[in-house]
């Protein structure tokens, strides 16, 4: 070869070699910064080029996908019953991105998880056109519409949980906002939908998932866990034994009268009435002996102070880390700066009545593919031990009394056994706002504790002396329990 020729072929040599090392830096390094960016439209494109798999509840779908006109963007998201699923699934909009299920669970629906890839490279050999694979939700559609028509135009949340395996069977908000509104590209009636529910738009924050997201001063229902406290740390045995409970109770070290409601005699009751009658001078006391550490061992236990994964994130619900005796006291029952989602009292009240075990809440059960063959399952997995079982059934015993004759007599189901605590929870300065509404509960039938549920109710429009846990959130509980029982029949 003459030396022109040699330099050409090492020049093109060394233009291939270039191009290679290019086209490798694009595929390997680049790669998750040029799929990630905001600028690049064709993974959105690809996301959307074909139908999404579904979400599923009860063997059902509550999602589909419909071709989009107009756009390069194939298909589109729709939703039966939007705004009663929306705090399960989320939304899945080509203009503004996923959030919950549709986000966390985006590879799965759109094929592109990994674990497809053989089922991908098959199809891409064959000619199939590509599809999603579906997740199948824990969740139970009668005892979510139980909920979802249960608050109604009420603000407020459901969380109903499975206290044997954690598996998550309602989860309602409420206002809602229907995901399919805004699940194109439009530029005037997807963007319009989108921004008529911003909470600039609207106050009542329809997007908000008050389920896991917000956290409520829980007020009485708190009382459950105290006790819990007091009986795993010995303070009290006999949960029909006197207290040593004083009536005025001055918080400790101040000279600020701790008050019950109305005129409820409170002095030396044991457990089982204080809880009936809900005595805050009691449990007030109880959580001002037992002192900041034993009782925050106790709430930890139930979950406080740390985020859930269902595997939707919830917020943290708290029981504050630095207090004095006389916050103790406040925190005990449920105010000063005890806070919880709903989620979190629902586990609260599934710890209890699965006999002291508190099990992971979780809501996928199983990812499929699109064929249907099972990617992945889960496993109920336990996540601590509150109180041990001998405790669990004294606290049972006592919640019980609760409905049978106490201040969540609306809770009652004919045949079956129901616990549950009432709780009309502070809200705004010096008790300025009208208070919130919580009932905490359990149903157990022969075959165990088939479900634990815990409602809030922020209603705005109900007269002040009207809003009670017994009143108002407690009938919904009711009509949840029985929707689960019902469907197990």
């Amino acid at each position: 070869m003459n030396k022109p020729l040699r330099r050409i072929a090492i020049f093109c040599g060394l233009l291939i070699l270039t191009l290679l090392l290019r086209d490798n830096w694009v595929q390997y390094v680049q790669a998750d910064d040029l799929q990630t960016n905001k600028n690049n439209r064709r993974v959105t494109i690809e996301r959307y080029a074909q139908p999404r798999g579904d979400i599923i509840v009860d063997g059902k779908s509550i999602t589909g996908s419909k071709k989009t006109d107009g756009s390069d963007f194939a298909y589109k998201r729709t939703y039966k019953n939007g705004p009663m699923w929306a705090p399960v699934t989320g939304y899945a909009s080509q203009a503004f991105g996923a959030t919950q299920l549709e986000s966390l669970e985006d590879g799965i629906l759109t094929g592109n998880d990994d674990r497809l890839f053989f089922r991908r490279t098959l199809d891409m050999i064959t000619g199939k056109k590509k599809e999603g694979g579906n997740v199948v939700t824990t969740l139970n559609a009668a005892a979510q519409k139980a909920a979802f028509e249960g608050l109604g135009d009420k603000k407020g949340a459901v969380a109903a949980i499975d206290p044997t395996t954690g598996a998550i069977l309602a989860l309602a908000s409420t206002p809602s906002y229907d995901p399919t509104t805004f699940a194109g590209n439009s530029t005037t009636t997807d963007t319009k939908a989108w921004q008529s529910l911003q909470k600039d738009k609207d106050p009542d924050d329809p997007m908000l998932n008050r389920a896991l997201r917000e956290t409520y001063p829980p007020g009485s229902t708190f009382k459950v866990v105290t006790a819990a406290a007091a009986l795993e740390h010995g303070l009290y045995t006999d949960v029909d034994a006197k207290t040593d409970s004083p009536q005025p109770y001055d918080l400790p070290t101040t000279r600020t009268e701790l008050k019950n409601e109305g005129n409820i005699r409170c002095k030396d009751v044991p457990l089982r009435e204080a809880l009936r009658i809900s005595c805050n001078t009691v449990f007030g006391k109880i959580g001002a002996d037992l002192g900041k550490d034993k009782m925050l061992e106790t709430s930890e236990k139930f979950g406080f102070n740390s985020e859930q994964f269902t595997p939707v994130r919830s917020n943290a619900s708290i029981f504050p880390t630095t207090m004095d005796q006389p916050q103790t006291a406040l925190s005990s029952i449920g105010q000063f700066e005890t806070a919880a989602t709903p989620l979190q009292m629902a586990m609260v009240a599934s710890a209890i009545a699965n006999d002291g075990t508190l099990m992971e809440p979780y809501m996928v059960s199983v990812l499929q593919a699109p064929s249907l063959d099972v990617i992945e399952k889960h496993s109920p997995k336990k996540m601590s031990e509150p109180l041990n079982k001998e405790n669990a059934q004294k606290l049972q015993s006592i919640m019980e009394t609760v409905v049978k004759e106490g201040t969540g007599t609306k809770a009652q189901i004919p045949g079956v056994t129901v616990g549950g605590k009432t709780g009309t929870a502070q809200h705004g300065v010096d008790n300025s706002e009208k208070p919130y509404a919580w009932f905490l509960s359990y149903a157990k039938t022969g075959d165990g504790s088939p479900v634990a549920v815990a409602v809030v109710v922020e209603d705005g429009s109900a007269i002040r002396d009207d809003i009670s846990g017994g009143g108002l959130a407690a009938p919904i509980a009711k009509d949840v329990m029985q929707a689960v029982i019902d469907s197990k029949k």
